[in-house]
């Protein structure tokens, strides 16, 4: 398996022929309004380019999938950073199925993206010759993520593979640790930007849930969701001095943008 990281939580997943892009967001630099006015700098998003190699690895996406994408069904409300126009135009006019919460599933169809598993919490469907289970996702702390709405991590077991499950944007909760402790994944991606809104708790994990989650993961760790939204003051010299004084750098994996992390 490889895993190509192209920005913020879109990434590609090679296994044999098959290319799985999780979380397109493709737009160009500044193609979307800022996230936060007030708490930190208002700059559009996203903060950087895509990298120079991702035009060659998106030509070979085969499959997708969205860990959220929509808030009440109001389209001003798409999680864009998960799902943009760039990254719409790509599943639409390629006509790649994607895996999503069942949640989701209308929400997609009706912007015209084709959905070939709507996956319930908790609910493992077959998947590429393997098996695919939604894990649920609380997109932040206090009553902001019931604004944010919530999606799913997923957590893959491919053939001939690693296990892999990726967490999706949640804070650490009872069934995030369920994920890890029972189903024990090889490789885990933890979203470690700790986004914040002008107002409410963090939607991401904050320092000492991400300390939590390396601790609980059974092995490697990929941390991502960093430099790339003007919402997200984590970057990754800090969390790597962060995890440094922790004695936790050696199990973690953070990755550049277009770097290829293989396994």
């Amino acid at each position: 398996m490889k895993i190509h990281h192209l920005r913020n939580a879109t990434m590609i997943i090679e296994s044999g022929d098959h290319f799985i892009i999780v979380d397109p967001m493709l737009g160009q630099r500044g193609s979307l309004p800022p996230f936060s006015f007030l708490r930190f700098e208002r700059q559009r998003n996203p903060l950087v380019s895509l990298p120079d190699n991702a035009d060659a690895l998106l030509s070979k996406v085969t499959h997708g999938i969205v860990t959220h994408s929509q808030t009440m069904g109001i389209r001003a409300l798409q999680h864009t950073d998960h799902l943009d126009a760039a990254g719409e135009k790509l599943l639409q006019t390629r006509n790649i199925a994607v895996a999503t919460p069942k949640k989701d599933q209308a929400y997609l169809q009706r912007i015209g993206i084709t959905v070939s598993h709507g996956v319930e919490d908790w609910q493992t469907v077959d998947f590429l010759g393997g098996k695919i289970t939604a894990v649920p996702a609380q997109h932040g702390h206090g009553w902001i993520h019931k604004v944010m709405a919530n999606g799913s991590g997923f957590y893959l077991a491919l053939p001939n593979e690693p296990t892999l499950y990726i967490s999706g944007d949640t804070v650490l909760t009872a069934d995030v640790e369920r994920a890890l402790t029972e189903l024990k994944p090889d490789i885990t991606v933890v979203a470690a930007g700790q986004a914040q809104m002008d107002v409410g708790q963090p939607l991401l994990m904050p320092s000492d849930e991400v300390i939590k989650f390396i601790e609980l993961s059974p092995g490697k760790v990929v941390a991502n969701h960093m430099e790339a939204l003007n919402h997200c003051p984590i970057d990754r010299p800090a969390l790597k001095q962060y995890l440094q004084q922790r004695g936790l750098l050696q199990k973690v994996l953070i990755p550049q943008d277009g770097e290829t992390l293989e396994f």
